[in-house]
């Protein structure tokens, strides 16, 4: 039997009782408000079976404290200790700290999170050149991942590649509490290619994005931000905030009768349309032929209408088929903080 810790949105809480029986999860602790730590015979289902696309972070639990450090004295140099004894001939890139309930308002685990990482490298004496901060971590290179909370701490090694994400959980964290916010589908596409960078080089500057589906505007917003030049395609209007930016040519168009000039290339090309899945990546992948080899297609899975797992994989089954069909193959999938009842899926087209 082995240990482990895992991370699934509370927007699939129905279906954490499906997702777990597959994962043959035995003696399950449910720790904060998304993650679950268990023992299994079966961790290959982790990563190899239909419930593993709800998996948004996970790490082999090698070492489990439950205790309440809010009422144990001198919490912070015994978990450092008791870190090195159990990691020091693991030899990690670096150690990482995330609490077990980040959307908790209260500040004493984020406080003590802080304090705990900065004790621990003491201890554990990394070598100069270190990461100092998750996102300069290698993704290919294992990480001593640790969350802390009421009810302990938990910790393991992984690669972030592995894990799910460079910070403990799973990506970045972004805010779009900001005055000059579109919607919060910006936040949605920038933790997306924080996610995407563990994976392939982000397209540079100046490279030309296709958004299908763009209104209100909060992913193109997002996009020339970063200097992207940005097509953007809608029906409905964009926010006038961003109709005088020079990099932004917005159609008011139905995508589906959309045609670009014939002597256009994109590269990239995204969409996080609503309507029937299967439909919205048709639509996505006809436009193949406007697109420069190696391009990048950030697709929207929406699952809402799909009761079960079995419903899910079907859904993405067919949708990965479509894409497949049209030259585009799958580079990865998540689901993110802002993300529904669905998955951001990564694909690039093939030469």
């Amino acid at each position: 039997m082995s240990q482990h810790l895992i991370r699934i949105s509370e927007v699939f809480s129905g279906l954490i009782p499906e997702i777990l029986g597959i994962l043959g999860a035995d003696k399950v602790r449910k720790l904060g408000s998304e993650y679950y730590f268990f023992q299994t015979e079966t961790p290959e289902a982790i990563k190899d079976s239909p419930a593993a696309r709800f998996i948004r972070w996970h790490i082999p639990a090698r070492h489990s404290w439950p205790c309440n450090p809010e009422k144990m004295e001198g919490f912070v140099e015994k978990a450092a200790q008791s870190l090195y004894y159990k990691f020091e001939s693991y030899n990690p890139q670096t150690l990482l700290v995330g609490r077990l309930d980040p959307g908790s308002p209260k500040q004493y685990y984020k406080a003590l999170a802080s304090n705990f990482r900065g004790r621990a490298l003491q201890v554990f004496e990394l070598p100069e050149g270190s990461p100092k901060i998750a996102d300069e971590q290698n993704p290919g290179k294992e990480t001593l991942f640790c969350l802390i909370g009421k009810e302990g701490i938990y910790a393991g090694m992984a690669t972030p590649l592995e894990a799910g994400g460079l910070h403990p959980g799973g990506t970045k964290f972004i805010s779009q509490n900001t005055d000059d916010t579109v919607s919060r589908a910006g936040a949605k596409i920038a933790e997306g290619l924080h996610f995407l960078s563990m994976h392939r080089p982000l397209p540079p500057q100046g490279s030309h994005w296709l958004e299908l589906g763009a209104s209100p505007g909060g992913m193109t917003s997002e996009l020339l931000k970063r200097g992207y030049e940005v097509s953007a395609i809608d029906r409905a209007p964009l926010d006038p905030r961003l109709t005088r930016n020079t990099n932004l040519t917005f159609l008011k168009e139905d995508v589906a009768e959309f045609v670009p000039p014939r002597s256009i290339r994109y590269d990239a090309i995204l969409s996080d349309m609503n309507g029937p899945p299967r439909q919205a990546i048709a639509n996505l992948t006809r436009f193949k032929d406007f697109l420069n080899p190696g391009s990048l297609a950030v697709f929207t899975l929406k699952t809402t209408g799909a009761e079960t797992i079995e419903e899910i994989d079907t859904l993405e089954r067919d949708v990965l088929a479509i894409a497949d069909t049209n030259g585009f193959s799958l580079i990865a999938r998540t689901h993110l903080t802002y993300n529904r009842q669905e998955f951001t899926l990564f694909f690039e087209k093939n030469s």
